[in-house]
């Protein structure tokens, strides 16, 4: 093989296909021949040929340039190009094709996925918790309870994480209510407490307090707690 001539092929460059395109342009409607199209167009204004022809861009496919300009004009209406005015540095005025669109339809399919999928894990927490309420209350809950459960969420605006900690603060005290329980997640919001670490941080100062002033009272009797707790209703 002639060395020169393979140098020659290499020197053409080459071109990234987005990822995320070729994985969701069917998801954006797209058929296999306009992904193609698109693809070529793309090529063609890379290379500085920002107007390519019906003609150029379906020698480079398996359609022919009639069919070429059907599918750009589908493409235009669809909105997935445009065309725009271009000005260079002769300061001439000419049109140019714009994959503008393209990306913009991409990027809110993506962003409409992610709030698809973050719903979807919304939803998944919320009934774990649920789950989790009452297997350590061992019983089902009530309609009120779940009603506090509902609230705890859509109006105080406490994740189901923070929710579950809270839970945990109730089940170390031994005051296992939603009173009690209602009354940390009270406390937590009003001293901006936000994620799980905060809260077991926060927990474990108020443990701490609460050994301290145990340690300076005079014994009245020999029980002792295995879990030091801090009383949220009485604060």
């Amino acid at each position: 093989m002639d060395k020169k001539k393979m140098a020659e092929w290499l020197s053409q460059g080459s071109f990234a296909i987005p990822k995320l395109l070729l994985n969701h342009y069917k998801h954006l409607g797209l058929s296999e021949t306009e992904f193609v199209l698109l693809l070529h167009m793309h090529s063609f204004i890379e290379e500085g040929i920002l107007f390519p022809t019906p003609a150029e861009l379906a020698e480079k496919m398996t359609v022919t340039p009639s069919e070429c300009m059907e599918m750009l004009r589908k493409l235009l209406q669809k909105g997935f190009i445009s065309i725009e005015e271009h000005m260079d540095e002769r300061e001439i005025r000419s049109e140019k094709y714009s994959l503008q669109p393209l990306w913009e339809k991409l990027v809110h399919y993506l962003y409409a996925e992610s709030l698809k999928e973050e719903k979807q894990e919304r939803q998944e927490e919320e009934e774990s918790l649920y789950t989790v309420f009452e297997q350590e209350f061992g019983r089902p809950l009530s309609p009120f309870e779940c009603e506090t459960l509902s609230m705890w969420i859509d109006q105080d605006g406490h994740s189901p994480l923070i929710i579950k900690a809270a839970l945990r603060e109730a089940v170390l005290s031994g005051k296992l209510n939603f009173r009690y329980i209602d009354r940390i997640l009270f406390e937590w919001k009003k001293n901006g407490i936000r994620t799980i670490e905060q809260a077991q941080n926060y927990g474990r100062k108020f443990r701490k307090h609460q050994q301290s002033t145990k340690s300076i009272r005079p014994v009245q009797n020999e029980y002792k707690q295995t879990i030091p707790f801090f009383n949220w209703l009485d604060s």
